[in-house]
């Protein structure tokens, strides 16, 4: 039995309405597109018009927000004036997009406007007093925030205090208290009556937009798409017209450096989606702000030089390179770090790049299922990074309890990011893993994955995949559908990738309907699909190729029920395998080969079912491997039965190569007589192969078949010499019972190393 490597959420039984399936009949929309929009609340005509809806004219008024009308009359003023406009932006994608609509919306009105986004390392995230005043003693008479602000209390404070107005557009968590600013644009201000409250800063800033020119500027969609996409806001309401139009828009869109970032990343403009923009492009402007000066990542979105923008298009691409190299280098190190017994993660490196740290911490979470803390150590003494959660454990709340251990501390929910004296950093896990004990916290639930359907294969078509375009765009909360599909086999099964990291395997279920399937970062689970009654999660997708195309499944988690076997017994499957800490290691033979020591966990030598049981429960292993041979193969399916062992591994691993070799020919015997006749004093300890190759008789044989004369009383063997027997008594080879215990053997071995795994499993499940 292998569990989900996530906590499923299936489906609530909830049956659609007679209405609302008349509804989607009349819209010619497939009955199962139909129960996934009910599944998803999408109930009523009015919600259903809305939601499949790409008109704009379904865009709330801007002047709903709280300060709006100030701000945008504050910003004409100052465009009238001629005063000198700061545009402060923040160093992800988010911000980056940010800035750029309201640059081209301010140039557009004919302002003088200059833009900075702030360095996360010299900078910070958010209002920074120094820049504040270095802007303002520059000239700056009116600075507007976008994708930051709220929290920039300080900094605003000195600018008003300067007479120097600050507008703040924003969409980030509100603080208890607000900044002293002049006007203050969010989507969920309590003073304010704006109908969605999940705009993405680009979002807020693309209203202000709306507002300033009193009309939808169409052409800024695509910027809207990115940064919102990127950001990860809830793709509903609003952020859904934002990004249907803004994906049209991308696909025709004249931006010398989109289109050159759009090559880069090898995607074609007239089909590019939301998942490549989450992908590909997000990440490349992430990743600028991540490691370097993010100011030019604005001008490749607005330059107007060719040549400009093909230089910092591959400038991009690179950082990007350079981010995931970080990343990978990272996640190597700190993977080794962790401790199975903490109930948190804290991981704690040198050198490591600050940056990518909250990536690797995200990565983690997901591979362990628990919340993860990443640090590196720093010059100063401090260690810097980030943390994230899962559902289970509010993160922010956790650490706020401790906030007297860290220099600075900040963030929500799900993620953190914090410094800390190194000295702390033994206390602080403490104190995490006793908060979680204390407060009763359930971590073994992990993450939860929602599943939207289970499937058939038959089910499983060219057609029915391009109908779920129909949900589209997909993102957080209206994410791609994830299927389930149940009680399947495998069939070439094999590992891909430069590293042997992703998995390529085609399913099939009892009537051999097939679904090709990719499992990127699975490659070390190729083992586990060996086995029958999988139960398998993903997304579906069509694979085209050469002209081509082939429905497939991405691969997010996998389950298999029952009984699993796994197959060790060539020389090759085992080479660069150990089977861990979770597995014992049964011997039958008092000797362990030299090639399996260390091959498990704990390696014990059987004497008895009661015993193993007893180590098996106490220790909460999780497998068995059979390292070597009994005389008698029940002994292995009594050991599983009274174990209620689920995971197997059959390694088999012959010292006497009994079945190979045989109990020997009676012309072998006959030629060993002979020469002991001959020889009747015979030294075989040091002389033992000299003997074999005079006689064409494997060394092991003629170990075995010496010993057979020794009990049969033909010979004697004393300090290593071999003396013949005077006058022996005549006696049929069958009277040894080394003999017996042989041909025994052989009839095991032929049979646990001859069988294939399902002749195995029947055998052990009869």
């Amino acid at each position: 039995m292998k569990r989900a490597n996530f906590h499923w959420v299936r489906p609530q039984d909830s049956e659609a309405t007679p209405e609302f399936k008349e509804l989607i009949q009349a819209r010619k929309i497939p009955e199962r597109i139909g129960a996934l929009l009910w599944q998803r609340n999408i109930r009523t005509a009015e919600a259903l018009d809305a939601f499949l809806s790409t008109d704009l004219q379904y865009l709330h008024d801007p002047f709903l927000f709280h300060d709006m009308d100030k701000a945008v009359e504050r910003i004409h003023e100052a465009i009238l004036n001629g005063e000198q406009i700061l545009i402060y932006g923040d160093y992800d994608a988010d911000g980056i997009t940010s800035t750029t609509v309201l640059k081209e919306t301010l140039e557009l009105l004919g302002a003088e406007a200059e833009y900075y986004l702030p360095n996360r390392f010299t900078d910070g995230y958010g209002p920074n007093i120094t820049v504040y005043q270095e802007k303002i003693a520059a000239g700056t008479q009116l600075i507007i925030t976008v994708d930051n602000g709220v929290s920039g209390h300080e900094a605003i404070a000195y600018a008003q205090g300067q007479g120097v107005d600050v507008i703040v557009t924003d969409h980030h968590e509100l603080p208890v208290e607000l900044p002293e600013a002049f006007a203050i644009v969010h989507p969920r201000h309590p003073e304010g009556n704006y109908p969605f409250g999940d705009l993405a800063g680009v979002g807020v800033a693309f209203k202000v937009a709306c507002a300033l020119l009193e009309e939808v500027p169409v052409e800024l969609l695509d910027l809207v798409a990115i940064g919102t996409i990127a950001d990860m806001v809830s793709l509903t309401d609003e952020n859904r017209l934002l990004v249907s139009n803004g994906l049209k828009m991308i696909q025709q869109t004249d931006r010398l450096g989109l289109n050159e970032l759009l090559k880069i990343s090898g995607l074609k403009k007239r089909t590019v989606n939301e998942t490549d923009i989450g992908f590909a492009i997000g990440p490349r402007l992430n990743a600028i702000g991540r490691l370097e000066d993010p100011n030019p990542a604005v001008r490749l979105l607005t330059t107007f030089d060719e040549e400009e923008a093909v230089t910092l298009a591959k400038t991009l691409d690179t950082i990007n390179q350079q981010r995931k190299t970080f990343v990978e280098e990272i996640m190597k190190e700190a993977q080794e770090k962790i401790d199975p017994a903490n109930h948190v993660h804290l991981v704690v490196g040198d050198d490591w790049h600050e940056g990518v740290l909250g990536i690797v911490a995200g990565r983690i979470m997901q591979s362990t299922g628990q919340p993860v803390i990443v640090l590196t150590k720093k010059e100063n003494g401090l260690a810097k990074g980030s943390g994230r959660s899962i559902a289970a454990l509010n993160l922010f709340e956790m650490l706020t309890t401790m906030k007297d251990m860290f220099t600075s501390f900040g963030g929500h929910h799900a993620a953190v990011g914090l410094s800390i004296p190194i000295d702390h950093l033994d206390m602080l896990q403490a104190q995490m893993n006793r908060y979680v004990e204390e407060n009763g916290i359930d971590l073994s639930q992990g993450i939860p994955l929602t599943i939207d359907e289970e499937l058939p294969l038959t089910e499983v078509s060219i057609n029915f995949i391009e109908s779920l375009n129909v949900l589209a765009p997909f993102g957080t909360d209206n994410p791609l559908p994830k299927f389930l599909f149940s009680n399947l086999s495998t069939q070439n099964a094999r590992q891909i990738g430069t590293e042997n990291q992703h998995l390529k395997l085609v399913m099939t279920d009892e009537s051999n309907t097939q679904l090709d399937v990719i499992g990127f970062g699975f490659g070390k689970d190729l083992v586990e699909f060996e086995n029958d009654r999988l139960s398998i999660v993903g997304q579906l997708s069509i694979n085209e190729w050469n002209g081509n195309k082939k429905p497939q499944l991405m691969l997010d988690d996998f389950a298999v029920e029952g009984l699993q076997l796994f197959d060790y017994r060539s020389k090759r499957s085992r080479q660069g395998v150990s089977l861990g800490n979770q597995t014992v290691g049964v011997v039958f033979n008092k000797k362990i080969p030299r090639e399996l020591q260390g091959f498990c966990g704990q390696t014990i030598l059987f004497d008895s079912v009661a015993n193993l049981r007893d180590t098996f429960h106490e220790a909460q292993f999780q497998e068995i491997a059979f390292l070597d041979c009994p005389t008698d193969p029940a002994v292995i399916k009594e050991i599983i039965q009274t174990l209620h062992a689920s995971r197997i591994a059959f390694v088999f691993y012959s010292t006497e190569d009994a079945y190979l070799d045989g109990v020997g020919t009676r012309e072998q015997y006959g030629r060993l007589f002979q020469l002991i006749k001959q020889q009747p004093r015979l030294d075989i300890r040091y002389k033992l192969r000299m003997v074999a190759d005079y006689l064409k008789i494997p060394e092991k044989l003629l170990i075995f078949m010496i010993q057979v004369f020794s009990e049969l009383e033909f010979v004697t063997i004393q300090d290593g010499v071999l003396n013949k027997t005077a006058d022996p008594v005549s006696r049929p080879l069958t009277e040894s019972h080394l003999y017996q215990q042989r041909q025994k053997m052989i009839k095991t071995e032929e049979f646990l190393l001859m069988s294939d795994l399902s002749t195995l499993r029947q055998w052990l499940t009869v």
